[in-house]
């Protein structure tokens, strides 16, 4: 049987955000947290043409290079109406500065006339060991494109996503419901249901 409990875990990203919503769902299982950014590990380049595949990039990637278990988060947004775009590309469409703003202006020109502007927020989550061993699972969560975006909290394009079960996007929510409802912590629960089959034998 594999044992998953450790000591220590690496979130296998340098973005703060990730960092900081990955660290508060993983706060149940009272270990260290350490992340890219305490290695100095610059992340892999994501050529996958999957979330599961780029997640399994960069958790690989970190686990390797720590010898310790790693977990990544791949995720993004993805609009019907643009024929699943951006999705794997949803921080190119940000550029090399990483500006959303800029990013989220480019898909409302893209979506100036479609009809269907519903969208999806996709995370795959993937937890390395050292000997590339992985779990890897993916969540979603449904909405609509928002515009002019709104809200001040949480990262990338959750000003743009309404949530309609709370009539309010992503970026005008508290971050502790965020975090209960997202898809990242839909994929977590997922992540979780095999961690304990194989605690479990």
């Amino acid at each position: 049987m594999r044992e998953f409990i450790e000591k220590k875990i690496v979130i296998a990203s340098n973005n703060d955000g990730k960092i900081e919503e990955l660290k508060e769902i993983l706060k149940i299982f009272k270990i260290q947290i350490l992340s890219n950014k305490d290695f100095n590990i610059t992340e892999p380049i994501e050529d996958g043409d999957t979330f599961k595949k780029n997640a399994y990039i960069k958790s690989f990637n970190t686990a390797t290079k720590t010898q310790l278990v790693s977990l990544s988060d791949d995720s993004g947004i993805s609009f019907r109406g643009l024929n699943g775009r951006p999705g794997v590309h949803s921080a190119r469409y940000a550029g090399k500065k990483r500006d959303f703003a800029l990013a989220m202006k480019k898909l409302k020109d893209e979506l100036k006339f479609k009809d269907d502007k519903s969208c999806k927020f996709i995370c795959a989550l993937s937890l390395c060991w050292p000997d590339g061993y992985n779990i890897t699972v993916q969540g979603e969560v449904y909405g609509k494109f928002f515009w002019p975006p709104t809200g001040i909290n949480g990262f990338g394009y959750d000003p743009i996503f309404y949530y309609p079960k709370l009539k309010k996007t992503f970026g005008e929510l508290d971050p502790t419901i965020k975090h209960g409802i997202s898809h990242r912590k839909i994929a977590f629960k997922k992540l979780l249901l095999k961690i304990r089959k194989i605690i479990n034998g």
